[in-house]
């Protein structure tokens, strides 16, 4: 059977592609264990939903600090203003509809020896398996946004909520004629194409609003790290005389009173500043011991995504050493999600898990209100390599950015939201 790219464009924007994994079904309510999941984004979400649906006698207690999930994916429409938060914020409700307990609260330690997690209320919860999902924090490399009042002039907005409004507040405020800084973190980071996104949505609203303004990107990395051609499309078409893109930028410090970033070569200056820092897993992790690569990742078995430093913790999404040309995204979230709850499932009954776990990558980047563009790529699991590898020849990129893209962007945000909270 044969299909064409615009049908594989579909099947992704529906949601009908999952994991390629087998579930598990049983009856009763509690007698299967009890699993709790740390963390309520793409990953974590997904895992609790689908231990549910595929082992209904497990007890899922998921473990999260807000009250609304609030998507990052699409989020960089909301500084472009072609969006609103609230277009992005789903409700936990789905999931608890699905019988888990939600917890709104703080995991602040786990004790793996008792089976334990403590939370910031002064509770504490039992497992049998713990699912970490903790999503990024950010290393402290930069000094000068150390202090709570640099950190609210100077913004990441690379979680998307409070700061993602806060940004776009300063971009309205914004002179016309003024410059807008963003510097980019060294890769690997969350969505390798989220900041050639913003860049995007950021030249949208400048050319409609603030013609005479001017944004200047400061790249740590060498060169643009995905989707080239078609952001370039972008810059230099309608965004052209917008956009100064810098290279090789590495960042020392930041001078948010004097609004200036400090790189190795000079220091620039501007009326908004937007600095993403490194990356690590997040906070709950390192405290547990979970983070044992280059003092920023968690290694995983990527049949079970059991941490290979603490023995009964899953930690799944963007926390994760990635595998081999495994990007950091909310899809690939989703499927750690899937591939966790079908091993837990297992390994509560005493099965074995699958062998040959097989997911699935699509992002899709927005370059202004209505079109878009997407890559997509299938990984499975190599037995001799023991990690998950990309399948030649699977996925690809689009030839160029349109507006039937975006309606199949839109699509995939809102199946996905479904998919891994069970409602929209």
């Amino acid at each position: 059977m044969t299909h064409s790219r615009r049908d594989f464009i579909k099947w992704l924007s529906a949601g009908a592609g999952l994991a390629a994994l087998g579930g598990c079904t049983t009856t009763g309510e509690g007698s299967g264990g009890r699993v709790v999941v740390i963390g309520g984004g793409y990953a974590g979400g997904t895992t609790a939903r689908y231990l549910r649906l595929w082992a209904p006698d497990v007890a899922v207690t998921l473990v999260e600090r807000n009250a609304n999930f609030v998507s990052c994916p699409m989020s960089n429409l909301v500084l472009g203003g072609n969006t609103g938060i609230q277009n992005l914020t789903v409700s936990y409700e789905g999931l608890r509809k699905h019988g888990v307990n939600v917890v709104r609260d703080e995991a602040v330690a786990i004790d793996p020896a008792k089976r334990q997690v403590r939370l910031a209320g002064g509770s504490t919860l039992q497992y049998d398996r713990l699912v970490v999902a903790p999503g990024i924090d950010f290393l402290d490399t930069i000094p000068g946004l150390r202090s709570a009042e640099a950190q609210s002039r100077v913004l990441h907005a690379w979680k998307a909520g409070p700061q993602t409004v806060a940004l776009r507040k300063q971009l309205e405020a914004m002179r016309d004629g003024g410059v807008f800084v963003f510097h980019i973190p060294m890769a690997p980071y969350r969505c390798p194409p989220g900041p050639y996104e913003r860049v995007c949505q950021v030249a949208d609203y400048f050319k409609r609003a603030k013609p005479r303004s001017k944004i200047i990107v400061l790249d740590s990395n060498p060169d643009i790290t995905s989707k080239k051609g078609l952001f370039l499309q972008s810059w230099d078409g309608p965004y052209k005389g917008l956009i100064d893109y810098q290279p090789n930028s590495e960042l020392e410090d930041v001078d948010a009173k004097g609004m200036t970033l400090k790189l190795t070569f000079g220091s620039v200056k501007g009326d908004v500043l937007n600095v993403v820092p490194p990356h690590r897993a997040g906070d709950i992790a390192q405290k547990a011991g979970l983070i044992n690569a280059n003092q920023r990742w968690c290694t995983i078995d990527w049949l079970t995504c059991e941490s290979t430093a603490v023995k009964g913790i899953h930690v799944l999404g963007d926390a994760t050493l990635s595998a081999p040309a495994m990007p950091k995204s909310g899809s690939m979230a989703n499927q750690h999600g899937k591939v966790a709850a079908a091993a837990i499932a297992a390994l509560l009954k005493g099965e074995s898990v699958s062998r040959n776990p097989v997911i699935m990558n699509t992002c899709y980047s927005m370059v202004d209100g209505r079109s878009a563009m997407h890559v997509t790529s299938i990984h499975k699991y190599d037995a001799g390599q023991k990690t998950l590898v990309p399948v030649k020849g699977a996925g690809g990129v689009s030839p160029k950015a349109t507006e039937l893209e975006g309606t199949y962007a839109w699509g995939w945000a809102r199946n996905i939201w479904a998919d891994s909270l069970g409602s929209v």
